[in-house]
């Protein structure tokens, strides 16, 4: 797996910290501001979990597609790309990449089912206009290694099989930051299993110590997952909303 990735397209994609927390300078101008930026794409991975559940598709094609709208929005802007046709339209592309095809003609049944909000709405032609701008932001790389990939075998080996559920929990909620654009996915598996030993009461230095990863960035991500379950109890559906309607 890790050969595979440090030669992917994924790989030589990620980024600084400091370049995915950057607003677009038109959207600033709508006063949009760092704070809102991270709920507005935050609310946005909600909307697409919720939408492939609606259409009945994979976990993976919900982590694939909210990976490709968190690589668009540190290359284009909330401004000029409308949050929810971006969100809309990385669901139909994920699950086209990973052979779980959706039509645009069911995505657009299951919102109008789901909403009935003007701004939600989307005709196919919208759908399919947006794909072409999405591939285009995206410079047609379409590929994405998930954590999930190595979980099964790290958990066994770290005896730590009983913990599967938990530790899937955990990885999924990753995916409500923008940790898959920052790190590789095999240390963010293994920060999700740091914190399920830690909830488990499970021993596991060792085994850590025997991998030859380094410890700091693992410890650094297993934090920024905690401190994103202390602040997401914060956020309001007012908070979230006054964000978007800056847009």
């Amino acid at each position: 797996m890790a050969a595979n990735f440090w030669a992917s397209s994924h790989y030589k994609q990620l980024l600084d910290a400091e370049e995915v927390d950057v607003v677009h300078p038109s959207d600033k101008e709508r006063g949009i501001t760092l704070e809102d930026f991270k709920l507005i794409k935050l609310q946005m991975s909600n909307y697409i979990a919720k939408l492939a559940h609606s259409v009945k598709v994979r976990q993976r094609v919900v982590a694939t597609a909210i990976t490709y709208m968190r690589r668009v929005y540190v290359r284009r802007s909330m401004a000029e790309y409308d949050p929810y046709q971006v969100a809309t339209a990385c669901v139909y592309l994920a699950s086209k990449a990973e052979e779980s095809t959706v039509h645009a003609r069911l995505l657009v049944f299951y919102i109008k089912k789901l909403h009935i909000e003007e701004k939600y709405r989307c005709e196919i032609k919208d759908i399919l206009e947006m794909e072409m701008k999405i591939l285009e932001a995206l410079d047609y790389y379409l590929v994405v290694f998930h954590p999930y990939r190595s979980l099964t075998q790290l958990l066994q080996d770290a005896g730590m099989a009983d913990a599967t559920q938990l530790t899937w929990g955990i990885i999924n909620d990753t995916y409500k930051m923008d940790l898959i654009l920052i790190h590789p996915p095999h240390l963010i598996s293994l920060a999700c299993i740091y914190i399920a030993s830690a909830q488990k009461d499970k021993e596991n230095t060792a085994w850590f110590e025997e991998l030859h990863v380094d410890m700091n960035v693992v410890k650094n991500i297993a934090l920024e997952i905690l401190d994103f379950y202390d602040t997401h109890k914060l956020i309001t559906d007012e908070r979230v909303n006054a964000a978007l309607n800056k847009l």
